[in-house]
């Protein structure tokens, strides 16, 4: 019995010693300081972004430790909702420990005191009245309540204690200001992925992670109408509807089914001169599925639709489903037949380019477009760099300009990712109106192989009927041996026009003619700076300028082939045909990493917009408003709301009564300084 009597005693202890931890002062604020820290991640790192964004910009290593400690989702995190529960509960023992203590002190008067006690305070004052003991005290006692004390008049042993208090609701302000934590705690749990977890461990909802249409998921992927918190999106198509809410994880995707079905029927977006959206809006019906009941709505940015719970924000628009009509130009070999594509946004098309096949994925289009169209001008030649390194800077040249701030709408594009046999994609992004760079109207075709990368863009120079058929036709005429024979031979005749009687000569300068455009047509620039890498280096500069003017020739004279067959006439000799057969140079050779087997050309298009709406169930919103209030009120209770206590001790005299005044409070300020002065100076003076 004595052995279960310790075992019980240390039990308690243990108890004891837990509460008392759980509940003090220090293991809150290390659980306050551990969740600004989370929060601090969970602002610096993007929450809730696609894996492959993490692994791209971390790096293997870091993106498996990060997701083991679950950085990319921190605020659904196992622990980080477990120090939420540690905090709710330290909170809640210390109001439950603390606030009997408090109300106690607040109904108390402090009665008990003596007159020694009084004499060892730090503002304390004494004086003599000639009234008497009983008529002293009520004296006192009915100042103090006309100063605002509550007051109570004690008897004590041959002597009259006037015992006074004002502002005890101080105490108030630290009982709801813990409250209030306690509180938005847990309305922030409640509005968590905690009762999606809970679903998730004990009724077997799991991510999904697959395609396919949304109403052929399986049901262990699908939370049913009654999820009590949820904050999801869905994207709808003009003329469609929708009745479920995508909810993104870490690993998939969950869908929510809704107790309202939302059909667009028009999607509204206003526009800036600038071509920036300046108000967008969804015209919805809506439709509840349990009483059937239809009703319009129109849902506006921070203009939300509220019904039964549910809250419907109008979040962004995408692409619908625009239907395209594109024409493929090769972007490779002498064939230079075109073909007609037709296309729509989220779906695919087949491409057949010889013996190899594609898939041409539509990804997005835009309308309009606002982009930096500043200055950036040519290729030039730095020291302390080779010919080759150099030119390669120039691929998608038009995109590196960050410090330009001129913005202009410049007309729809589209987007898509064109992907061979082997399952690699390259991703595209083409204008379908020519730009004015550096003075010159040009087509931009974008390329990227990651997402995480910008686009870089070939830039196709527009010819005089603000095509790219010309600049099409040129880049046959360099992929094919005869034609550039033939251009070699018009340059070196044109330029020996005076040497005929020298056919030796002449029939050099063609071959030197045809190498130049031989070497440019196998490998752009960086096939010429190679090139020229082999000569000696104290011969390199004056080479180069004489090869660029063989190309340069050439490849004018080879223009003027293209244009002949496709039976237009010469080209004049003039600055904008000059500025044009420079571009167009340029860009076949930026082609070579251009690496598309064709080039798609918006023809026209049939725009179908879409709303992305994002809809939630918060039950824990109200819970938190409640905590903000009391954390407002008690916030004001503990700083504008003081404390202060006042005894006098009256006693019997020889030459009247004898009263002694002292004065507390738990903060000492210049106000408290004043005010007792203010009742030192009052209280002895007769009434």
């Amino acid at each position: 019995m004595e052995t279960s009597g310790i075992t019980l005693n240390t039990r308690r202890r243990a108890l004891a010693d837990t509460v008392e931890l759980l509940s003090s002062m220090r293991f809150a604020i290390t659980l306050l300081v551990m969740i600004a820290i989370a929060s601090i991640i969970g602002t610096v790192m993007k929450q809730g972004e696609p894996m492959g964004n993490y692994v791209n910009q971390f790096g293997p290593f870091w993106f498996e430790l990060f997701n083991k400690l679950s950085l990319y989702t921190v605020y659904s995190a196992w622990w980080f909702l477990l120090i939420m529960a540690f905090l709710v509960v330290s909170t809640s023992l210390c109001i439950v420990r603390n606030t009997p203590k408090m109300l106690k002190d607040m109904r108390s008067w402090r009665e008990n005191l003596r007159e020694n006690a009084l004499r060892n305070f730090h503002h304390k004052v004494e004086w003599t009245s000639a009234a008497g003991r009983q008529e002293l005290a009520v004296q006192s006692a009915r100042r103090l309540e006309q100063g605002g004390y509550q007051v109570k008049l004690v008897e004590k042993d041959a002597a009259t204690l006037v015992t006074a208090k004002r502002g005890a609701g101080n105490k108030f302000g630290y009982i709801f200001a813990h409250t209030a934590i306690v509180v938005i705690c847990v309305g922030g749990m409640l509005d968590s992925d905690l009762p999606i977890r809970f679903q998730q461990w004990f009724f077997g909802k799991t991510p999904f992670m697959g395609d396919g249409l949304i109403s052929a998921i399986p049901q262990q992927h699908r939370l049913s109408v009654s999820n009590p918190t949820f904050r999801g999106n869905t994207q709808i198509a003009e003329g469609q509807a929708s009745d479920v809410a995508i909810l993104q994880q870490a690993d998939g995707v969950l869908i929510q089914e809704l107790p309202i079905a939302i059909q667009l029927k028009k999607f509204v977006v206003d526009f800036y001169s600038t071509g920036m959206p300046k108000l967008f809006a969804s015209e919805v019906i809506v439709k509840d599925k349990e009483t059937g009941r239809t009703f319009p709505a129109t849902i506006k940015v921070n203009e939300p639709l509220i019904y039964k719970g549910l809250a419907v924000y109008q979040s962004s628009f995408e692409d619908g489903g625009t239907r395209l009509k594109l024409t493929g130009y090769p972007m490779q070999g002498p064939l230079g037949a075109t073909l007609p594509i037709q296309g729509e946004v989220h779906n695919s098309s087949l491409l057949k380019r010889g013996a190899e096949d594609y898939t041409i994925e539509f990804s997005g289009f835009r309308a309009i477009n606002v982009e930096s169209m500043g200055n950036n001008d040519a290729r030039s030649v730095a020291k302390g760099e080779s010919l080759s390194e150099q030119l390669n800077k120039q691929l998608g040249s038009a995109a590196k300009n960050a410090a330009d701030k001129d913005l202009k709408n410049v007309g729809p594009s589209v987007q898509y990712k064109l992907r061979d046999k082997t399952g690699q994609a390259r991703e595209y992004n083409n204008y379908m109106l020519p730009l004015t760079l550096d003075g010159y109207p040009v087509f931009l075709a974008g390329m990227r192989t990651s997402p995480a990368d910008s686009f870089s863009y070939l830039r196709i120079p527009a010819d005089d009927k603000n095509s790219v058929d010309e600049w099409m036709a040129l880049r046959v005429a360099l992929a094919d041996p005869a034609l550039r024979e033939q251009a070699a031979a018009r340059y070196a005749s044109g330029a020996m026009a005076n040497a005929k009687d020298k056919p030796a000569l002449v029939d050099k300068l063609t071959q030197s003619s045809l190498k130049a455009l031989n070497v440019f047509a196998a490998g752009g620039y960086v096939g010429v700076s190679r090139f020229l890498e082999q000569l000696p280096k104290e011969e390199q500069e004056k080479a180069a300028g004489v090869f660029m003017k063989l190309l340069n020739g050439s490849m004018w004279e080879l223009w003027q082939v293209a244009r002949q067959r496709a039976g237009l006439a010469a080209a004049p000799q003039d600055e904008k045909h000059g500025r044009f057969l420079q571009l167009a140079t340029n860009a076949l050779s930026d082609n070579f990493f251009y690496g598309a087997p064709v080039y798609l050309s918006l023809d026209s298009f049939e725009e179908v917009k879409a709303s992305v709406l994002q809809i939630t169930r918060s039950p824990g919103k109200k819970v938190v408003y409640l905590g903000c209030l009391l954390l407002t009120l008690g916030v004001f209770a503990m700083f504008y709301i003081r404390e202060r206590r006042i005894w006098v001790w009256i006693k019997d005299g020889e030459a009247g009564a004898q009263a002694l005044m002292a004065m507390s409070t738990q903060r000492k300020t210049l106000d408290f300084e004043n005010e007792f002065k203010d009742w030192a100076a009052k209280l002895p003076q007769k009434a």
